[in-house]
């Protein structure tokens, strides 16, 4: 999506080859007119499959998701994070391990919120280890939905998330695809030097 690979390369900063802030526009200050064209384009992507119900990681993925899932007419599930267990009746819960943070949280969602039978599609802000990502696919499945797809707004693909999850049989849409970053630089997937 050259809109979006545009306003990370004119407002993203890359830290180090790890770490990409793109917090003017996704995940501090949003720009709900880029998450509109974003979740019009995950809704052109996915279109195709037959999607009941979408899905986020709270925080960051819940402007996307919200502009996909209303594109599409769908309901958003959020999925919850917290540090330990809830053990809560209808409430499915996974271990995810946190690299940003390096340690592990609960992902979290209820039960009653996503049905057997439902084609899920994940939409995430950064895709890069997949944890997250596997995390709700788990949860997902739990709940005896299929995870039909996982969109990315910005995906590192020079790290193993994306890869894990190809390997896996899921389908991965990311709309920016990054394919090299260090400090101050940043290449998208095709193209050149």
């Amino acid at each position: 999506m050259k809109l979006l690979e545009s306003r990370v390369r004119a407002e993203g900063h890359a830290l180090d080859e790890r770490v990409l802030l793109v917090d003017s526009f996704l995940n501090h200050q949003v720009d709900p007119e880029l998450m509109l064209e974003i979740g019009k384009e995950f809704a052109r992507l996915f279109a195709e499959e037959g999607i009941t119900r979408v899905v986020t990681v709270e925080s960051s993925g819940i402007a996307p998701a919200t502009m996909t899932a209303l594109v599409m007419r769908l309901p958003l599930v959020i999925m919850k994070k917290y540090p330990k267990r809830r053990n809560q009746e209808g409430l499915l819960e996974t271990e995810v391990y946190s690299f940003t943070k390096n340690q592990p949280y609960i992902l979290t969602v209820k039960r009653e919120f996503i049905h057997t039978g439902d084609r899920v599609l994940l939409i995430n802000d950064f895709l890069a280890n997949g944890e997250a990502a596997f995390g709700a696919i788990r949860l997902i499945e739990a709940a005896g939905a299929t995870a039909c797809g996982v969109g990315a707004v910005v995906c590192k693909s020079f790290q193993p998330g994306k890869g894990k999850l190809l390997e896996k049989g899921y389908r991965v849409e990311a709309l920016a695809d990054v394919a090299f970053m260090q400090k101050n630089t940043i290449r998208f997937v095709g193209e050149t030097l």
